[in-house]
């Protein structure tokens, strides 16, 4: 609850800012907080990780790009014997000369690279190497939920586009491919899950025969598979940070630096402008925070036009439970002008 009062705060803050400096409306976008907690979600709860409100005559959506497989393969035990040799010599450098401990000689390093053979990574508890190789045999990968989300404000957040997306949506789906990829279309230099976006209306689906026992996946990156979560979502303004804007729509920097010193004077207890940008929170539209390179640096494949942030989705250990990348914050950004061209997706 305290969080909530932390945003209620800031949003009488930014009122009063967009108030006293109306040129700073436009940096100004709606966003919802999503809050995730551990519970028990039915497909008519707003969620992450949890049922979803999908039609029984709807496909599921299945992944059949490349995906990330480990293949193992073991050392033989000569091999295994000399590269136990090299850890001993190695052991007993460290002992002797502690500031040379990860040294190895040419003969050792040599040895190793012979029994990689081009493998990733040595797994000395079970002595085997361990490679990644990118699979497209077999049917597909069936996605999972990531997000279900159903909430007065969430379409302001989300952002309509011009054309592309049904009339009286208000169900927002969002599900992932749960294992890594070979660089994914429409992705360049992205190879986290892939990722399915649904708008529907909620009504119509509950009129019609529910899906009960969405496919499975057969195979999963346990980061990937979140922990069924409900949501107590939390509208918000979300103000773009002035630090990652050099120059935001045109605004003169002397009017930027009136606004920062206004907010000073509201005192030390002035929430920051900026926390929901700022902070690694689920998050539906708003702004990216500074780690993005720009507040919109992703244009859409299909057009050109610069998209605009619709998920965040941070690393945790609690709540949803789940890791991306190097326990990252994933970012799904969408086109403004048709909702049926690729997301695009940046991880951080």
């Amino acid at each position: 609850m305290a969080d909530a009062r932390a945003d209620d705060d800031a949003d009488a803050v930014v009122e009063d800012l967009v108030a006293a400096f109306p040129a700073l409306a436009g940096l100004v976008r709606p966003a919802v907080l999503l809050r995730p907690e551990p519970g028990a979600p039915g497909v008519l709860d707003s969620s992450v990780g949890g049922p979803l409100l999908w039609p029984a005559a709807e496909p599921w959506p299945v992944c059949r790009e490349a995906h990330a497989v480990e293949v193992r393969a073991k050392v033989p035990d000569g091999d295994r014997a000399a590269l136990e040799r090299v850890d001993r010599a190695v052991r007993d450098r460290r002992r002797a000369r502690p500031e040379r401990a990860e040294e190895t000689t040419a003969e050792e390093s040599a040895m190793l690279r012979r029994v990689l053979a081009g493998a990733e990574a040595l797994d000395r508890i079970s002595w085997e190497t361990v490679r990644t190789v990118w699979d497209t045999a077999g049917p597909g990968v069936a996605m999972v939920p990531l997000l279900q989300l159903r909430h007065p404000r969430a379409s302001a957040a989300a952002g309509r586009p011009r054309t592309g997306r049904p009339d009286g949506a208000d169900l927002l789906q969002v599900l992932w491919c749960p294992n890594d990829h070979g660089e994914l279309p429409d992705q360049s230099g992205y190879h986290g899950p892939a990722v399915e976006i649904r708008h529907r209306t909620a009504a119509r689906v509950a009129r019609d025969r529910v899906l009960t026992s969405p496919p499975r996946p057969d195979r999963a990156e346990d980061a990937y598979l979140p922990t069924p979560c409900l949501l107590s979502p939390q509208p918000v303004a979300d103000l773009a940070d002035p630090d990652g804007l050099p120059d935001p729509d045109g605004l003169p920097a002397a009017l930027a630096e009136e606004a920062r010193r206004w907010a000073g004077r509201r005192g030390a207890g002035a929430v920051p402008l900026n926390v929901p940008s700022r902070r690694p929170d689920w998050k539906l539209g708003g702004w990216p925070g500074l780690d993005l390179s720009g507040p919109d640096s992703l244009d859409c494949v299909s057009c050109g036009a610069p998209t605009r942030l619709l998920l965040t989705v941070p690393s945790s250990v609690d709540g949803p439970d789940i890791s991306v990348g190097r326990f990252g914050t994933l970012r799904v950004h969408t086109c403004p002008e048709d909702g049926r061209h690729p997301a695009r997706i940046h991880l951080q």
